[in-house]
């Protein structure tokens, strides 16, 4: 009846987003391509101060957090 990949005009491979279809071509590279691919770096984002007081306050967060689950094994262990 009304199939919507019927007569719209548009290839089905345009509906993709990008990163799928960058991620479908590296599944295509011989292992040394993909090692060169991987291997090189990415540069640093450009963050905004908020963003990056942001992740600094969950870094340490994470760090107390930790610190205090350590206390609690090693007070248990007691």
């Amino acid at each position: 009846m009304n199939d919507p990949h019927q007569g719209s005009g548009i290839a089905e491979h345009n509906l993709q987003p990008p990163e799928r279809a960058g991620k479908e071509q590296v599944i295509h590279l011989e292992r040394d391509q993909l090692v060169a691919e991987t291997s090189r770096p990415v540069p640093r984002a450009a963050l905004s101060s908020r963003a990056a007081a942001g992740l600094w306050a969950l870094r340490v967060f994470a760090v107390l957090v930790s610190l205090m689950i350590v206390y609690t094994f090693i007070d248990q262990l007691h």
